[in-house]
Parts: C-alpha cells; structure tokens; sequence
C-alpha cells in the first residue's frame, strides 16, 4: 500500500482566510486547506471537474524555505500533493502559488500560529533541563 501522508504528529491544520480560487485558461482549482506535519507538509485541493489536470503548485514561506513536491494523489476531483521538509519553527506565513501561471500570483496565504518547537529526548541533550519553548518577536 501505498503512502502518501509524511510520518510523524499532524501538528496543525490550516484553513484558507479567504476564497484560495485560482482560475487561468489552463487550469482551475480551489485550495482547501494544508496539512502541518512534523515532516511534510499535505495540500489539499478541490480540482474543476474529475479527470482535469493536476495543478502544479509551489509553496513559499517567508524564510524562503525550498519546499519539494514528493507525491501526489487523486481522489475523484480531489488532489492531495505532499511537500517537505514542514515548515520550520518561527513561520509567519505560507503562500500557494500556481506554477502554472506566468505571473505566479499568489492563489492564497495562510496564516501559520505558533508552535512549540518539539523537545529532544534528554539523552540528546545530555540530560539538561529542557530548552525554553520558541516564541515569536513581538
């Protein structure tokens, strides 16, 4: 069997603040939502009709993170495309754009809340106490 989702805890789920529509002559889709996991990312995308193309997608966060496509899956009108790494401790924000259109406007930017960075065993540490959790500047 097949596997798609990346390993490890969802750590978050992202709604869209606003419509994420894209529409182009080639290609049509809404975003539904992205998946943070500890090791990937998963975006979840309403295509046009069933059968249509694949949307060809690029993320960006403000760090400027290079995030990879690593597979992809159909469901119906459904598409699910996985991406790593996930997004690193600190990240404002998430954009989607579509590959597909020469402008690469954005199809929409997710707000990404705080997350505690996950500890290290003790013994990784050396058996210090754990390290303070990362907070973002004000």
């Amino acid at each position: 069997m097949r596997k798609l989702i990346p390993s490890g805890s969802l750590r978050r789920m992202l709604l869209p603040p606003t419509y994420g529509r894209h529409v182009t002559d080639s290609n049509e889709f809404t975003v539904l939502s992205v998946e943070i996991w500890a090791t990937g990312l998963v975006v979840n995308i309403q295509m046009a009709s069933e059968g249509g193309p694949q949307p060809r997608i690029i993320l960006q966060d403000h760090f400027g993170t290079e995030y990879s496509l690593r597979d992809s899956a159909v469901l119906g009108s459904r598409n699910l495309q996985v991406f790593t790494p996930s997004v690193p401790p600190g990240t404002r924000s998430l954009t989607v754009r579509s590959a597909d259109d020469p402008e690469a406007r954005p199809v929409v930017t997710f707000a990404v809340p705080l997350m505690a960075v996950p500890e290290e065993p003790a013994t990784a540490r050396g058996g210090y106490p754990p390290e303070a959790e990362l907070r973002r500047p004000a």
